[in-house]
């Protein structure tokens, strides 16, 4: 049975020098975006949770690493994060976990969801105001169009 690889992607505190790259390089292939904030490697494992941890126990002393993710979302539509907390951090969401009758992991988990939740909700109440606020001003079929043309633009390129 073969094990299968699992695309990575490693978020760094700060930009590498280019030595530290190369340094990093060589314990493992690893693919930097235009600033070196961001590596992108193919790990093998059983699972992508064992990836990422296999990766961290590689590179976190030669690295600044932030988080660990996997770059494509499971079956389900989630991405798995692998953040190192500071002992203190780790005792706290412990003792929070263990009120609750939850692992530390699951608690995170329910916690970020919870979290994006809201940010989606506060966004979406946003915008229906920013758009209540639109109409007052103009016609939907106007508005409409505006958003659509906005939509369509490509970032960066001359308006005419």
């Amino acid at each position: 049975m073969t094990m299968p690889h699992h695309a990575l992607e490693i978020t760094l505190t700060r930009p590498l020098a280019p030595a530290e790259l190369r340094h990093a390089a060589r314990v493992l292939p690893l693919a930097a975006d235009h600033d070196t904030t961001r590596l992108m490697v193919l790990a093998r494992a059983k699972t992508p949770g064992r990836a990422a941890h296999r990766l961290r126990q590689l590179l976190d002393t030669q690295l600044p690493i932030d988080v660990i993710t996997t770059h494509y979302p499971d079956a389900s539509g989630q991405v798995l994060l692998n953040v190192a907390f500071p002992a203190a951090t780790r005792t706290t969401l412990k003792t929070a976990a263990d009120h609750t009758g939850q692992s530390p992991e699951r608690f995170v988990q329910l916690a970020l969801h919870r979290a994006l939740a809201q940010h989606a909700s506060d966004e979406a109440d946003r915008l229906h105001q920013e758009a209540r606020h639109l109409l007052t001003h103009t016609t939907a079929a106007h508005l409409l169009a505006a958003v659509g043309h906005a939509l369509t633009q490509t970032p960066g390129a001359p308006q005419p």
